[in-house]
């Protein structure tokens, strides 16, 4: 199983993301990573930084493979518009970006007005996108006139030798199926081996991505404070993490995520026993790479964590 790290683009600056893709690829990281966001999921995060920015500032900076995880093409950005950006970070990182795509959460696409759809005509726009990118990316002209998507005589020029592979986000039975049929591999934040299995049983194909975070601190108890207060929002149940439309109102939802719950769900403290538990998780569900984020001011530490036990 391949080991890489994740990049929250909600919680830090373009300088220290860069920092940090360097350092990984210095302990032997073997990919990256990188959410894509336009808010972060509360304001103790404080940062969002446009995500194709920081892709392109990493093709000068590193040379190990990088995956958005994930990027929404159904409402915030046209998918006319995704598939040139991912065309280009293709071409700059030499065919070593893969998309990965979801349905995405109402906190970053309903900042233009739009009604938040109901999932099922989600995964229904997600689908007819990802037909749409990769209709440009075979480098002629395109006119599409979906039910949800409209595509005038474009044509993406600047493209990369092969075209980008589209990893697909899901979990429950109806996403899953979608992901099944028109994924090049899949994404999940959990170590989920009957979803994964499900994904393969339907004849979904390539690498399966996952991904967790920990919060090194010298002590557990500081880990879990910080990642309590930075990273509340993970222990939010249900659809809501697909609902909530503003960081304030992740911050409302978190008043009910005690800081226990938080030590539960992730290895927080210097102790690499945790960060292990972890990965085999992974490694037992089938999964064939998983990324690990750090919550908090210390990710020089826990990226010599792993240097010095995984990597």
């Amino acid at each position: 199983m391949r080991i890489g790290y994740f990049l929250s683009c909600e919680e830090y600056t373009p300088a220290q993301l860069i920092e940090q893709a360097k350092l990984a690829q210095d302990a032997g990281f073997q990919g990256l990573w990188i959410s894509d966001h336009y808010h972060p999921w509360n304001d103790a995060q404080g940062q969002s930084p446009l995500v194709w920015s920081i892709i392109g500032a990493l093709s000068q900076a590193v040379t190990i493979p990088i995956t958005t995880a994930v990027t929404c093409p159904i409402m915030r950005v046209h998918p006319a518009i995704v598939a040139q950006a991912a065309a280009t970070s293709a071409v700059l990182h030499d065919g070593r970006f893969v998309l990965g795509v979801g349905t995405g959460e109402a906190l970053n696409e309903h900042i233009l007005g739009d009604r938040w759809p109901f999932a099922d005509e989600r995964l229904e726009m997600l689908e007819e996108a990802v037909d749409v990118m990769r209709q440009l990316w075979q480098g002629e002209y395109v006119t599409h006139h979906g039910k949800h998507y409209t595509v005038d005589q474009a044509k993406v020029y600047t493209r990369p030798a092969e075209p980008p592979k589209v990893y697909v986000s899901a979990f429950g039975p109806k996403a899953l199926e979608v992901a099944a049929r028109i994924g090049d591999g899949f994404i999940s934040t959990m170590p989920d081996g009957d979803a994964l299995k499900s994904y393969r049983d339907q004849g979904g194909k390539g690498p399966a991505q996952g991904g967790f975070k920990g919060c090194w601190a010298p002590t557990e108890d500081e880990g879990a404070e910080i990642a309590h207060r930075l990273w509340a929002n993970s222990g939010v149940p249900g659809e809501l993490s697909q609902v909530l439309p503003s960081p304030k109102h992740f911050e409302q939802a978190s008043e009910l995520v005690t800081p226990d719950m938080i030590r539960e769900s992730m290895p927080c403290g210097n102790d690499p026993a945790g960060h292990a538990e972890q990965l085999k998780k992974y490694e037992q569900a089938g999964f064939d790479e998983v990324y690990v984020a750090n919550i908090g001011p210390n990710y020089r530490e826990l990226i010599d964590l792993y240097r010095r036990e995984f990597l």
